[in-house]
């Protein structure tokens, strides 16, 4: 069984650590990394790449301002905002910068599980005292990717690394061994990389990267 794997920022250590123990608990779930501010969760996420990321709106740095970060440099992931604010404006601004659930603090355990799950399948999410008009929020495109002339720069290092191996004409396979990487794991990073640089396929991203890298491809 594949476990989806989740990073979970918030600045409060002993209900962090509740949190991660309540998750990593359940058979579905991997913790793969915690955080206590905006930084180190935009960091763990970018070097790790997980399903998931889990986070507190009010954190140093703001929760809500990593999510932003999060959505533009990594699209793949899913994220959530797990906090004790209900103002309108908070949820408002959470979905905008890309956030597909919004849960309050007083959710229990296994109703977290399950929405972290629900979202992972692609659903959206808004705690019921929220209300229903901030629902139809949830289908704007908050976290398509504006558009730039160099799409490229939105890569992380490790993504560049592995565009530019896939460029010569590796397949995830042999990425993977070169970078000592599993398969699986290059196809994660592949799937981002597609959605960042906002093209259909590996080739279309070959050619992208052949453009923009011309003679510092590594041949």
């Amino acid at each position: 069984m594949t476990r989806i794997r989740v990073v979970l920022a918030d600045d409060h250590p002993l209900f962090r650590d509740g949190v991660a123990r309540t998750i990593a608990d359940h058979e579905a779930f991997e913790v793969v990394g915690q955080g206590g501010s905006a930084e180190e969760a935009v960091n763990l996420v970018q070097d790790l790449l997980p399903d998931l990321a889990l986070l507190d709106v009010s954190m140093p740095g703001s929760g809500i301002e990593a999510a932003r970060v999060i959505s533009r440099t990594c699209p793949v992931v899913k994220i959530v905002m797990l906090t004790v604010s209900e103002q309108d404006d908070d949820v408002m601004a959470a979905l905008k910068a890309g956030a597909r659930g919004y849960v309050l603090k007083g959710i229990g355990g296994e109703d977290l599980t399950e929405v972290l799950q629900a979202v992972y399948r692609g659903d959206s999410y808004v705690s019921p005292s929220l209300a229903a008009r901030l629902l139809a929020e949830m289908q704007a495109p908050a976290d398509k990717l504006t558009k730039t002339s160099q799409p490229l720069e939105l890569l992380t290092a490790r993504e560049e690394q592995i565009l530019r191996l896939v460029a010569q004409g590796q397949s995830n396979k042999e990425v993977g061994r070169n970078l000592n990487l599993q398969e699986k794991t290059i196809k994660h990073y592949m799937t981002n990389i597609l959605q960042k640089l906002q093209v259909r396929n590996r080739v279309e991203a070959a050619l992208l990267a052949r453009e923009h890298f011309s003679d510092k491809l590594v041949s």
